[in-house]
């Protein structure tokens, strides 16, 4: 299991194409969410299909990034909560465990 220790972690509200790394997602941190990526805060990026879902964190060394990828179900992404239009959604540690790891089922039934 990912700890964040007392890092904010921001949920980026728009799918994402899953073929971005480091650098295009920290571009994609500056640009579309107007944030920092060097600041230490953690990003989650989750893509159209709701099947991929990666985390970029900077630490003094470098970032971080770490990817999942579901087969047979979805990432839940959590509702608006009230924050209006905002890029980012500010989200709790529960709540980025409850996204990465409280998934729905497909309902295409495909399985492999």
């Amino acid at each position: 299991m990912l700890t964040f220790g007392r890092r904010r972690i921001f949920l980026c509200r728009r799918p994402v194409d899953m073929r971005k790394a480091y650098d295009s997602l920290a571009d994609l941190v500056r640009v579309d969410l107007g944030m920092d990526p060097f600041q230490g805060d953690v990003f989650v990026f989750v893509g159209k299909d709701r099947t991929r879902a990666k985390v970029l964190m900077w630490e003094p060394s470098g970032f971080w990034l770490c990817a999942k990828r579901l087969e047979v179900a979805r990432f839940q992404v959590p509702a608006n909560g009230g924050q209006g239009s905002a890029p980012a959604l500010p989200l709790t540690t529960a709540q980025v465990v409850a996204l990465l790891e409280e998934v729905l089922p497909r309902r295409s039934g495909r399985m492999r």
